[in-house]
């Protein structure tokens, strides 16, 4: 048995290795086998930005890399956790001599381990597993890093384009009212009504002609830009909601939402598992003062049977006290990175979290209070003008007021949706799982719960 074991050998793969293999195994099935661009799934004709995004996941190059790494990073457990860490040798001689003696007693068969590897303690194979172990969970969370950062940026580009072609729709019923305007005014010209009004009329609308190629021309460069994150031809037709989605529900409170970017976000977590993979390195350095032992077996026939034993003492101190500082003071010095990065990213966790409570507050208010009002104006200016109590100046105020309030709600809601991407990217998990934890907190009794 002890034979097969030396030449088999085993793992002593630290707790933790299964559950760290599960989670690449979920994955499996979306990274492992390779996508042309041909075989990713079609976006809808009107493509909403789950989507996109399940697209973006597919195609980007650079999420699938970090999950090939992740994964190659488990491979190495193996690598540092199999013992005996040493290859078996094998030797052979036969005595050439004179004497009568039997072939077999002539014969020496050793088994011994190759002398060019010491054989480690299995406590040591052990902390080399485990460091092995902390350095996979490390690229685990450098992966959803990668991940979450992808989702930020596709979702950013996503809501930049929505925010474009709305304001390309404002504009289109500006411009449309504004003929309206200027074939009023065209009337009344040639009623003997004033001039001006009719070369105003025509310029707000050449302008606002211009303005609109502008626009359009803008949305196909972003169009194209998209098109290009997912793996598309630039050109590629890329239709949006004709309208602009209502925003997302958060079901969690701010406290809640703080306590998950504290405790989840990537950077963070992969930080944590530095740390502990450099303490561990750390308890693996330490290690080294124990001496390895070699044993060996030699049989000669009938003559003699040998067993031994090869004692490594570890004499180089020296190297072995720098090898312990200098794990020593890699472990200080990325507690002290994780220190800083946490009071920053909880810095801008906060930020993101006033910014985005800041446009719900504005949403509702130009929503309920400004927009209804800007509408009443625009109405009452018009009904006016008809009547030639204002002048076409006032009533170009009055539609301008009104496309700055639409420009702005449209905005508003954009940013929103941009800072709760960025809140997501933070906290290293979606928000519809921050809900779902919260919710689930709640049900259990949990004080934090309103």
């Amino acid at each position: 048995m002890a034979g097969l074991l030396a030449l088999g050998g085993c793992t002593l793969a630290p707790p933790g290795t299964i559950e760290e293999q599960a989670k690449v195994e979920k994955l499996s099935t979306m990274f492992e086998p390779p996508l042309e661009p041909d075989q990713l799934p079609r976006l809808p004709a009107r493509a909403d930005w789950r989507s996109v995004l399940h697209r973006a996941f597919l195609a980007n190059g650079e999420l699938r890399s970090a999950y090939f790494e992740w994964k190659a990073a488990l491979a190495r457990i193996d690598q540092a956790a199999t013992w005996p860490n040493s290859n078996v040798a094998l030797s052979f001689s036969y005595m050439f001599s004179p004497e009568q003696m039997k072939a077999w007693d002539r014969t020496t068969i050793g088994l011994g381990f190759d002398p060019s590897m010491n054989l480690s303690l299995p406590i040591k194979v052990q902390t080399a597993g485990l460091v092995a172990l902390d350095a996979a969970r490390q690229a685990g969370e450098k992966f959803r890093a990668v991940k979450f950062d992808l989702q930020r940026k596709a979702l950013s580009m996503y809501l930049d384009l929505a925010l474009t072609e709305e304001k390309i729709r404002i504009d289109r019923q500006n411009l449309a009212l504004l003929k309206l305007v200027s074939e009023s005014a065209s009337s009344r010209a040639q009623a003997g009504g004033p001039l001006q009004d009719l070369l105003k009329a025509q310029i707000e609308t050449q302008m606002a002609e211009n303005e609109l190629a502008s626009m359009e021309a803008e949305a196909k460069s972003m169009r194209g830009q998209l098109n290009g994150m997912l793996a598309r031809d630039a050109r590629a037709p890329l239709g949006l909601p004709p309208s602009l989605l209502p925003p997302r529900p958060i079901g969690a409170t701010d406290a809640q939402l703080i306590a998950a970017a504290v405790d989840q976000n990537p950077e963070l977590a992969g930080l944590a598992r530095q740390v502990e993979g450099r303490r561990d390195a750390l308890e693996l350095a330490k290690l080294a003062y124990f001496p390895d032992i070699i044993p060996s077996a030699s049989v000669t026939g009938t003559l003699s049977q040998t067993i031994g034993a090869m004692v490594m003492l570890p004499t180089r101190l020296p190297a072995i006290r720098g090898a312990i500082d200098e794990a020593d003071a890699m472990a200080k010095s990325t507690e002290a990175m994780l220190q800083q990065t946490r009071s920053d990213r909880a810095a801008s966790f906060v930020a993101n979290l006033y910014i985005l409570r800041n446009a719900d507050r504005q949403s509702a208010l130009y929503r309920q209070r400004i927009v209804p009002a800007a509408e009443q104006l625009v109405n009452s200016s018009r009904s006016e003008y008809a009547a030639g109590s204002i002048g076409f100046a006032e009533l170009i105020d009055s539609l301008r007021t009104l496309i700055a309030t639409r420009r702005a709600v449209a905005q508003i809601r954009i940013e929103r949706e941009k800072r709760l991407a960025e809140i997501e990217a933070l906290a290293g998990r979606d928000i519809e799982t921050i809900g779902r934890m919260a919710k689930s907190d709640c049900d259990g009794g949990r004080s934090s719960c309103p």
